[in-house]
């Protein structure tokens, strides 16, 4: 375990570091500071990836797991909301097409894999003390609830520090959305959809590893 584990560390690090030098080498060339918000949203990508890592090394549901256990899923949505930072992929003078359609795919990338494998984390963590129908379902809430927080963070600007800044401007919104669900369909529509998309890309990475032991 602890060399698959090594492995994935590593690759993560080429992944996230071939980010920050495209970042890097695009303000060399072009003398102007794009895409400085992808080393923060990477920054809080990695954070539920901790959260999860340190919930797997815990050997019984406690107190401990329970709080790395709420980190992570306060923070878990950071790591899918990369995929949306696409949004801000438009031509730019100075700066080839090419180029800036690689940083944004490999900062979509970023987001995917770490989200995806702190998922799997959580998931190998439940398997070890509940039965799999119980883990099943809590997977297809996490990605719900993590489809609901990208849309909160990307088109509402919240973001997981408000829980603690903001508590009852956020309470208020996801009352409402929750109380008048038809009142907020672009919401739910951004939620179940998004949440297939990462549910699909989560159960396939998932399985194509399961794939290559068999």
């Amino acid at each position: 375990m602890k060399t698959n584990l090594s492995v994935i560390n590593k690759i993560l690090l080429a992944s996230v570091s071939f980010t920050i030098i495209l970042i890097i080498i695009r303000f060399i060339y072009t003398g102007r500071i794009i895409y400085t918000f992808y080393p923060w949203n990477i920054f809080l990508a990695i954070i539920p990836l901790l959260a999860s890592t340190r919930l797997l090394n815990q050997n019984k549901p406690g107190i401990k797991a329970l709080l790395y256990l709420m980190i992570w899923l306060l923070f878990f949505p950071n790591g899918p909301y990369l995929v949306t930072d696409l949004f801000h992929f438009t031509t730019r003078p100075g700066c080839p097409v090419w180029f800036d359609l690689i940083l944004v795919s490999s900062g979509s990338w970023n987001g995917i894999i770490m989200g995806t494998l702190s998922l799997m984390q959580v998931e190998k963590f439940l398997k070890r003390h509940f039965e799999n129908k119980w883990v099943h379902v809590s997977l297809l809430f996490f990605i719900t609830l993590c489809g609901y927080g990208v849309y909160l963070g990307r088109f509402l600007r919240f973001n997981s520090w408000d829980i603690i800044t903001n508590p009852i401007g956020l309470a208020s919104y996801i009352k409402g959305s929750l109380v008048h669900p038809h009142q907020n369909i672009s919401v739910w529509a951004f939620t179940i959809i998004f949440s297939l998309l990462f549910g699909i890309i989560f159960f396939s990475i998932r399985e194509l590893k399961a794939e290559t032991k068999r």
